[in-house]
């Protein structure tokens, strides 16, 4: 195993995270893996409501919370508590370079820690908003969490079987989505910042994410003014690009142009059909996409998986057994990127950053906090000095 040796790209900066669930939370995530000190603010009691969600670690606390929040610092902060806030006005005043939050709408600002009353002290800070629904509009004030935003936003409409419910994506991916466009434009402030020796105020939400997310569908029905369908595990712009059932189970084969559907044809016996008029081309495939989807799952069916995918992987065509969770975790290529890691200390195994410097991705940032574990960075004094 290679070490990671050289400096990490964000040591030395300071987060501070006033974030639970997920979307401020993972930004925090990647930020601790890129090197920051992230310093995560939590309510007394219970703390960030992540830590009872779901499976429960040996340490008491939820594997999910291992896995979005290892490597941080945990601070217990009564926000409703005028001296707990102006401690943590002081910290930001003397010690942060970033500020990603992503509490109830009006929160910050009622309390003085949103971003126009610190940048206005601290005009170089760095201070990203993560909202449900964006800081303008109708629903600027709305609460909202991922299902309800795949939902509101037009995603679940796309999800499932044709003639289907509407699916939920099994993912949190406009939380996570949202603390990745946060990343983004932290990264992007921080270039500015070197330049300019002055912050940003960066505002992202899980609708607007959601709608990066459904750019191609959404951009062919305002040019078409059709509305998207659903595909199952297919796509509407390109054919054959979906699973198909096997003699033994199913294979998803991705023949993403006419060359690569021409081998398939090939590799299933029917060469014909990659030089018929009716599907020699993606714009013509689409056309007749249920007659040729019939034509392909007659011939497939007859083969096991795994002598199609060999026909496949000789004919160069993108292909791949639909697995599970389990055969994914336990996949040589999984091992061979070393993806998967265990926190220090309480050896909690999670899914690292997908990125890697040189050829070694960072390693995992730390164990996870217990919470207020780290109450003293605050520090005991005059909480008005600095302030």
């Amino acid at each position: 195993m290679v070490l990671f040796s050289s400096k990490l790209p964000l040591e030395g900066k300071t987060v501070v995270e006033l974030g639970h669930s997920l979307a401020a939370p993972y930004a925090g995530h990647i930020l601790a893996h890129l090197g920051a000190q992230v310093i995560k603010i939590e309510p007394a009691g219970s703390g960030d409501y992540a830590r009872d969600w779901g499976v429960a670690s040996s340490g008491g606390m939820a594997v999910m919370f291992h896995a979005i929040n290892c490597g941080k610092k945990s601070i217990v902060a009564d926000l409703r508590d005028t001296l707990s806030v102006q401690r943590l006005k002081r910290f930001i005043f003397h010690e942060a370079d970033i500020v990603v939050q992503n509490m109830k709408a009006g929160t910050v600002e009622r309390i003085g820690l949103d971003a126009q009353t610190l940048r206005a002290k601290k005009p170089g800070l760095i201070y990203c908003n993560i909202s449900a629904f964006g800081q303008v509009g109708p629903l600027r004030d709305a609460p909202g969490y991922d299902p309800l935003v795949q939902a509101v936003s037009g995603l679940m409409s796309l999800t499932g079987n044709p003639g289907g419910e509407p699916v939920r994506v099994p993912v949190s991916l406009n939380d996570m989505g949202s603390g990745m466009w946060s990343v983004i434009g932290i990264l992007s402030a921080c270039l500015e910042q070197e330049r300019s020796g002055f912050g940003r105020t960066i505002d992202t939400s899980l609708y607007e994410t959601s709608l990066a997310w459904i750019t191609v569908q959404l951009s062919d029905y305002l040019a078409s003014g059709e509305l998207p369908g659903k595909h199952g595990s297919g796509n509407a712009n390109i054919v054959p690009y979906q699973s198909f059932r096997c003699l033994d189970g199913e294979l998803l084969i991705a023949a993403g142009n006419d060359r690569l559907f021409r081998a398939l044809c090939v590799a299933i016996d029917m060469p014909e059909y990659g030089t018929d008029p009716l599907y020699a081309t993606n714009s013509a495939r689409i056309r007749n996409k249920p007659a040729l989807v019939a034509l392909l799952q007659a011939a497939i069916a007859k083969f096991p998986v795994a002598e199609l995918e060999r026909r496949l992987e000789a004919n160069g065509v993108p292909a791949g057994p639909i697995n599970t969770i389990a055969t994914s975790a336990a996949s040589p290529q999984t091992e061979a990127l070393g993806i998967i890691e265990k926190t220090p200390g309480d050896g909690v195994q999670i899914v690292g950053i997908p990125l890697s410097f040189d050829g070694v991705r960072p390693p995992v940032a730390g164990r996870s906090p217990k919470l207020g574990e780290h109450v003293a960075i605050l520090g005991g004094q005059d909480a008005t000095e600095g302030a």
